[in-house]
């Protein structure tokens, strides 16, 4: 809870400076483009936030959130219905998922040497299947979902708000969750008492793709070209978000609510750096500088208790 407060209280400051130095920042369209822009890594750090619970990481979701926005693109352009679309994607974001769960939690494989595996595999193999190029001439009916660019807007927010509240509920008040904290916590104890710790890890990498997915698609459908290079640098805002929030990177310990208060502190680094002339390099800079705090001031807070 301190910690949260901590995140806002920096929150805070920064939009004072904003409003300050760069008036101009607070216009509607600003602050719309900044919600719009970040609502796929909000979805994302949801399921990070439970991966990193666990003391596991995932650092391919960027390459998976690519994988999935092509396929998505490609699907459109063969016709697929929305609501087919959908499933077939969420069912191709579990399944890159479990597959590093697979080899996390079956083979018993490092996680940060199996997603990094998995990002140089996806991300080559995707720049080699799509020669680089982007996915164009994108079926109208796929931009906004067919909807009004307003109508998909809200559509886009009710969705994420609503996996939100799914998320924070079953954290807090499932037994899944609750299953979740003890796994990262103490593995071996969370064992001993009945814990499926194997297929905790496993379904939890696999609810990680799912996600990514999901906010693959959501953001996918706010353009009329898919890039072949989408989610590039999404694992470093997801785990700088997650970070910042509050949980520990060593398990165990996290909060869902810190995790959102830290995807809204970063999104708004980039576009005010822009609004004040510094050059947006920066930003990726700034986030792992963040990253490195965060988890120093986390692990020496953990020492004192």
């Amino acid at each position: 809870m301190k910690r949260d407060f901590a995140v806002l209280g920096a929150l805070v400051s920064l939009l004072a400076f904003a409003a300050i130095a760069a008036p101009t920042f607070f216009s509607a369209a600003n602050l719309r483009d900044i919600l719009l822009a970040n609502l796929a890594v909000l979805i994302v750090a949801m399921g990070m936030t439970l991966v990193i619970v666990l003391g596991q990481i995932d650092i391919s979701i960027g390459a998976q959130f690519g994988v999935c926005s092509v396929l998505a693109g490609m699907l459109a352009k063969a016709g697929c219905p929305a609501w087919l679309l959908v499933i077939l994607l969420l069912g191709a974001g579990a399944a890159l998922g479990s597959l590093n769960g697979l080899l996390v939690a079956h083979l018993r494989l490092p996680s940060i040497v199996v997603t990094l595996a998995a990002m140089a595999v996806l991300r080559d193999s995707l720049r080699w299947a799509t020669g680089g190029k982007w996915v164009q001439d994108l079926p109208q009916s796929f931009q906004w979902f067919g909807l009004s660019q307003r109508g998909g807007e809200w559509m886009l927010s009710l969705v994420t708000g609503a996996i939100l509240a799914g998320c924070v509920y079953g954290a807090r008040y499932l037994m899944a969750g609750r299953m979740i904290f003890a796994t990262g916590s103490d593995a071996e104890s969370a064992r001993l008492a009945g814990i499926p710790t194997v297929r905790v890890v496993f379904w939890v990498f696999a609810f990680m793709g799912a996600l990514t997915a999901l906010a693959a698609l959501l953001n996918a459908v706010r353009f009329p070209e898919v890039p072949g290079n989408a989610g590039a640098g999404l694992e470093l805002k997801a785990i700088a978000a997650v970070v910042v929030g509050g949980t520990s990177i060593t398990g165990g310990r996290g909060s869902l609510g810190g995790s959102v208060l830290g995807v809204a502190l970063l999104a708004v680094i980039g576009p005010m750096l822009t609004f004040l002339g510094v050059n947006a390099y920066w930003e990726q800079a700034i986030q792992g500088a963040i990253i490195l705090v965060a988890a120093t001031t986390t692990m020496a807070a953990r020492k004192r208790t």
